[in-house]
C-alpha cells in the first residue's frame, strides 16, 4: 500500500493499495495501521465505520462537522464515484482549495480527509457502495451542509444529479456557512 499526500488539500492523503488480481477476481488489504502511521495518523483513532450505497447520479454532500470536526477514511468499495474535499480550515494555506478525485472499486484506494474539510461525492455507476471510517461518534447536532452546487466552489460534478436528501438539496451557500461560524 502507498500512501500520497493530497498537495490541494494540506494534510489529505490517498492510500492506494496493491491488488492481487487472479481468475477468481481480486483479494487486497484496503486498511494497514503501519502505513497510516507513517504519514502521521492514529489509525486507533478512528472508531467508527459506515457505509452507504447510491444509484448511478446520485450526490452526497457537501457535508462537515462542526465543533471539532471529522476526520474520515472514505472508499469506493464497489462502483465507482466523484469524490470531492474542500478545506474549510480558515489557518489553512489550502484553506478553499478543492480536491476531485476518482474513487472506484477496481482500485479500493481510501481518501484521508482531515477535520475541518468538507466532502461529497457523486455515483457515476448503476451501484456505488463508500465506506467511511470515521474518528468520532456522529452526532446530528453538528451536521454542517453547504450546497453542492455553490458557484464560489465551481464543483465539475460529471452527471446530471438523479436524486439527493432534502438536507443537501436545501443547503445554503459556502457564503452563508462561513458567516454562521464566525459568529
Amino acid at each position: 500500500m502507498k500512501a500520497t499526500e493530497v498537495p490541494a488539500i494540506l494534510g489529505a492523503y490517498l492510500f492506494e493499495p496493491t491488488p492481487y488480481a487472479d481468475e477468481r477476481g481480486f483479494f487486497c488489504r484496503t486498511f494497514d495501521a503501519d502505513v497510516v502511521r507513517s504519514v502521521g495518523l492514529d489509525p486507533d483513532a478512528f472508531i467508527q465505520d459506515s457505509l452507504s450505497r447510491s444509484v448511478r447520479g446520485v450526490v452526497r454532500g457537501l457535508h462537515l462537522r462542526s465543533g471539532a470536526g471529522e476526520a474520515k477514511l472514505v472508499r469506493c468499495s464497489y462502483g465507482k464515484v466523484f469524490d470531492v474535499v474542500v478545506d474549510l480550515r480558515q489557518d489553512s494555506p489550502t484553506y478553499r482549495n478543492v480536491a476531485v478525485f476518482e474513487l472506484s472499486g477496481d482500485t479500493q484506494a481510501t481518501l484521508y480527509i482531515p477535520a475541518g474539510c468538507a466532502h461529497g461525492f457523486q455515483a457515476l455507476t448503476g451501484t456505488a457502495d463508500t465506506s467511511y471510517r470515521i474518528d468520532r461518534p456522529h452526532d446530528p447536532a453538528e451536521d454542517v451542509t453547504i450546497a453542492f452546487d455553490d458557484p464560489e466552489l465551481a464543483i465539475p460534478w460529471p452527471l446530471p444529479v438523479t436524486s439527493m436528501s432534502q438536507r443537501d438539496r436545501e443547503a445554503p451557500s459556502l457564503a452563508e456557512v462561513l458567516k454562521h461560524k464566525e459568529k
